[in-house]
């Protein structure tokens, strides 16, 4: 039996990849009513987040509609690993939560990771440092976090010269732990988290792996592979992509250019 965390969690994932399809759809459309399903998604999106959040739908359809709410892809968070000498871990306390977690937070257009974790360590615990590698990407659906958006959370190994770290205005405490004697509580995800990079630090950077299996790829894009080897002998029609969509091209530009 699921608790009610764990419903609310994956509300908020359906609502969140509803809102994603959605977006996509209000711009790529090439027809009306395409556009008028891409609405409809974005109101059922709204509808399943407000039963989540137990909030009126109009607040959460108006926050779905705009920023940061106007995006097709995952979010992208960042931490920093920083350790003494004596292989301890610098952790921070949250101000909002109260719980242990390693400096970080969302990336900032205008940044690329490396830096946003640089800034993010300075903020929160005072620190000036060098980003040393990467340790792990991290798929936050897979936490044991509860998350309500489609997070990556890039963690970072950071050297600093001076480690005297200080808390910020978001951080209560700040300070290096044994790493077999961290504080108690982690922030939602660190303790998995945590305990991978310590995995990884002298191995290279972790993922979470993924298999596409035969038939579990769309087909769509890829006009030339339509057909299985199950159905060698049949001819279906081959659906027609239009290389650009005409709605909004400077977007479809930003998005398509990396």
């Amino acid at each position: 039996m699921r608790t009610w965390d764990e419903v609310k969690h994956a509300l908020y994932l359906i609502a969140d990849e509803l809102r994603g399809m959605a977006t996509i759809g209000r711009y790529f459309s090439t027809n009306l009513y395409e556009r008028e399903r891409a609405y409809h998604t974005m109101e059922l999106a709204a509808r399943v987040a407000a039963l989540a959040e137990d909030a009126p739908q109009d607040e959460v359809r108006a926050a779905f509609l705009a920023e940061p709410w106007m995006r097709a892809s995952p979010l992208v968070a960042v931490e920093a690993a920083v350790f003494s000498p004596h292989e301890e871990l610098l952790l921070i306390r949250r101000a909002d939560t109260a719980a242990w977690a390693l400096p970080g937070g969302l990336a900032e257009i205008g940044r690329s990771p490396a830096e946003s974790v640089l800034h993010e360590l300075w903020e929160e615990a005072g620190l000036r440092g060098r980003v040393a590698q990467l340790l792990g990407i991290f798929d936050n659906r897979l936490n044991e976090g509860r998350a309500r958006f489609h997070v990556l959370v890039l963690v970072f190994e950071v050297t600093c010269d001076r480690l005297t770290p200080s808390p910020g205005v978001e951080t209560l405490e700040v300070g290096f732990f044994p790493l077999d004697a961290l504080p108690a509580p982690l922030h939602p995800g660190h303790e998995r988290r945590v305990t991978t990079i310590l995995e990884h630090r002298r191995a290279p950077a972790y993922f979470d792996p993924a298999n596409f299996h035969r038939g579990s790829l769309p087909t769509l894009q890829r006009p030339d592979r339509f057909r299985t080897d199950a159905h060698l002998s049949a001819s279906p029609a081959r659906p027609h992509i239009s290389p650009k969509p005409p709605i909004a091209p400077l977007l479809w530009h930003m998005l398509t250019r990396s």
